[in-house]
């Protein structure tokens, strides 16, 4: 399983990753989710993926040595729409060639992307790219996404990131998102890369590997889960009042007496049956 988030905020980008792609009891294994095409100065450009491990690469691969040598390529895009249609066109391209022998294999043809970046003279963007191959921006009502195991890390987000979120406001708070999925679901695990772009920087400027021995990350874990431990504390318990509104359903006062059953019709009028009634052989009366 995988958890990427990418945020776009007024002062730059926030991408961050983890590396799990296997977690079983005798199973783990980690690869890179976030590959980076740059040309300092011109563009920088950032892909996170998420899905069947063996058709990101294939993906990634495509992007960075395309089949036509005259194709467009990430390096040579005129706006960062122009590359999220890149990519769509590099996972269709896949899927035409890979997805009917996986599908006679039982394998679904998953994977997503966030890509993210600016060049030159352009202001920063996000994208996310479906499996399809179609793909969407984010808004300044929506200024982030999530691919893979999104559910336990969303809510943190959504309580926290505006447009005019601070940088290292944001890094922080997709750090926390990532905490709480590692809490949550052993298939998401460290190591983490964090890349936190710089609006106009046009250059790779702050970029972190976090694992277990990280004091920042190891910070953020501890301190908090204490405060949410304090803060739960300090919040009143529920005070209880009378019981006038209990959606209570009113018993029914039918007599619940057995009735014979002859065929498939009730009689009602028929005397119920007793245990020793049924046990008494039937054509075999006792004599007088």
């Amino acid at each position: 399983m995988t958890y990427c988030v990418g945020m776009c905020v007024d002062e730059g980008l926030v991408f961050l990753s983890d590396t799990r792609t296997n977690a079983g009891v005798d199973h783990v294994s980690a690869a890179r989710k976030m590959i980076v095409f740059e040309q300092p100065g011109e563009r920088v450009i950032v892909l996170l993926a998420a899905g069947n491990l063996a058709l990101t690469q294939a993906v990634t691969q495509l992007l960075a040595e395309p089949s036509d040598p005259n194709a467009p390529t990430l390096y040579s895009a005129a706006t960062m729409a122009e590359a999220a249609r890149i990519v769509g066109d590099a996972v269709r391209e896949v899927h035409r060639r890979d997805a009917l022998s996986l599908a006679e294999f039982s394998v679904d043809f998953n994977c997503s992307f966030i890509l993210g970046g600016q060049i030159c003279g352009q202001p920063p963007r996000l994208f996310m790219v479906y499996a399809a191959g179609n793909f969407i921006e984010s808004t300044r009502v929506s200024p982030y996404f999530q691919i893979g195991e999104s559910k336990y890390g969303k809510p943190i987000i959504d309580r926290v990131i505006t447009p005019a979120s601070p940088l290292d406001e944001a890094a922080k708070c997709a750090l926390i998102s990532m905490d709480s999925t590692l809490r949550s679901n052993l298939s998401v695990g460290l190591p983490l890369d964090l890349l936190v772009y710089e609006k106009d920087s046009l250059r790779v400027t702050r970029f972190a590997t976090l694992d277990n021995n990280s004091a920042y990350y190891q910070m953020i874990n501890k301190t908090w889960g204490e405060r949410l431990r304090q803060l739960f504390g300090e919040i009143p318990n529920p005070s209880w009042t009378d019981l006038a509104d209990v959606p209570v359903r009113p018993r029914d006062t039918r007599s619940s007496v057995p009735r014979l059953v002859i065929g498939d019709l009730p009689c009602p009028d028929a005397p119920a049956q007793t245990l020793a009634e049924d046990m008494t052989p039937k054509g075999n009366a006792p004599q007088q």
